[in-house]
């Protein structure tokens, strides 16, 4: 098993591409499902998750072949597609169950296993169920699968969600695309992978208007054609790499970044004292003083404070000046990585869904053991800014969302190296 050990050294200076965005891609290769014509995504990410949904859309009967070194997928589903997505593929990762529309928009019926993922709270299907019994399907869980059909396909509804669920909302969306009539989601997710993904299937034929906003109509269409996407910039890896920068110091251009795409972590950076330009190319974050000062953050869905970056965001606070507090609303047991930034010398305090991080001067180098994906990176940029050596166990989960981290912080002179463990 691998680790990364990294030496906190200063002042970091360059620039960092940012890969497409994993969750986006991971909702576009299901839609390759949804016509027999290709589907070709460029500026895919080079992912374990998404080399996870390639051999589950393989045992679907789908063709996927990765191009000019993975950052091309070109997909196919001109074959016999079968509905069954089983349990040893699904269990490895959470958006495995966005197969679950599609195959009821193709074929009328579908056998998923409930999904795995990150251990960051239980994230239910019971909301992505109510959508798609809402467009008509019929669906009773059996012995940890859900078995799916419909009486003559499915058929456009109005629908309200009661939490604004990304992944609901693209089942609903690509189920919707081939139902019969008009089909309303009401408090739809806001996503920019929401946006990205309506995008690629009007590209495909769909009649898709409001995504972006919390209503979204769609007028459902005999079938779907092929078509060529590029996947959208990953908005978590920027705003992790944009952190680096300001925990360790120095000026960092992430290159492929957009404000937009940002706009409300970027409006907690300056409140702690970090500057964020936009380029030409991308943003530009350097931090504006010695010091950053103490944020109170309450993660939300979009275009609120992702919560995706929570982890990351405590990282930096814990060397703040003053007292800050974090509210996490979305997912429990999303406070893991706070003991392990306390071995690094942090003062954290977690309470339920709050955490109150007490500014300390410095951290220290430590041996961290990484719980989920992003509490993995969270240890990494603390490691940047502690004296001496951190050595982060079990990176596993950093390979299901960071391509090449050690290549892109090393390339602004981070001291950074992954190694086997003895």
């Amino acid at each position: 098993m691998d680790q990364i050990i990294v030496h906190g050294n200063g002042p970091l200076s360059g620039e960092i591409p940012i890969a497409g965005a994993k969750n986006a891609c991971l909702a576009l290769m299901p839609a390759t499902l949804l016509s027999d014509e290709p589907l070709t995504l460029t500026n895919a990410p080079r992912l374990s998750d998404i080399a996870t949904m390639k051999q589950l859309l393989a045992s679907l009967g789908a063709e996927v072949t990765q191009l000019q070194d993975g950052q091309v997928l070109a997909m196919s589903s001109h074959g016999e597609i079968t509905p069954h997505a089983d349990y040893d593929i699904v269990r490895k990762m959470r958006a495995s169950n966005l197969v679950l529309g599609p195959l009821l928009a193709r074929l009328g019926h579908a056998v998923v296993s409930l999904p795995g993922g990150c251990a960051i709270g239980a994230r239910p299907m019971d909301i992505h169920i109510d959508a798609l019994e809402a467009l008509g399907a019929q669906i009773e869980l059996k012995d940890g699968y859900l078995h799916a059909k419909t009486q003559g396909g499915l058929r456009g509804a109005v629908h309200e969600m009661r939490f604004a669920s990304v992944g609901a909302t693209e089942n609903f969306l690509m189920a919707a695309v081939l139902a019969k009539g008009t089909s309303v989601l009401k408090n739809a997710a806001r996503e920019p992978e929401i946006v990205d993904l309506a995008d690629c299937l009007r590209k495909m034929g769909a009649q898709i208007e409001g995504d972006g906003s919390s209503t979204i109509e769609i007028q459902g269409v005999d079938r779907l054609h092929g078509a060529t996407h590029p996947v959208v910039t990953d908005r978590i890896e920027l705003g992790t790499y944009m952190l680096a920068p300001a925990i360790a110091g120095g000026e960092v251009e992430c290159l492929g970044g957009k404000i937009s795409l940002v706009e409300s972590f970027c409006e907690k950076l300056d409140a702690a004292g970090i500057s964020v330009e936009e380029t030409a190319r991308g943003l530009k974050v350097k931090r504006k003083g010695d010091r950053i000062r103490a944020v109170d953050i309450v993660t939300e869905p979009f275009p609120g404070f992702p919560t995706d970056l929570q982890a990351q965001m405590m990282a930096l606070l814990c060397t703040a000046e003053g007292t800050s507090v974090l509210e996490e609303t979305i997912f429990e047991n999303r406070f893991m990585h706070a003991p392990e930034l306390a071995r690094m010398g942090a003062h954290i305090e977690v309470h339920g869904g709050h955490a109150t991080v007490h500014g300390v001067e410095r951290l220290r180098g430590a041996p961290v053991m990484a719980t989920d994906l992003r509490a993995s990176v969270s240890l990494i940029l603390a490691g940047l800014a502690a004296e001496g050596e951190t050595i982060v166990r079990r990176v596993y989960h950093l390979d299901r969302g960071y391509e090449r981290l050690v290549r892109k912080l090393k390339g602004v002179g981070a001291k950074i190296e992954r190694v086997k463990e003895e």
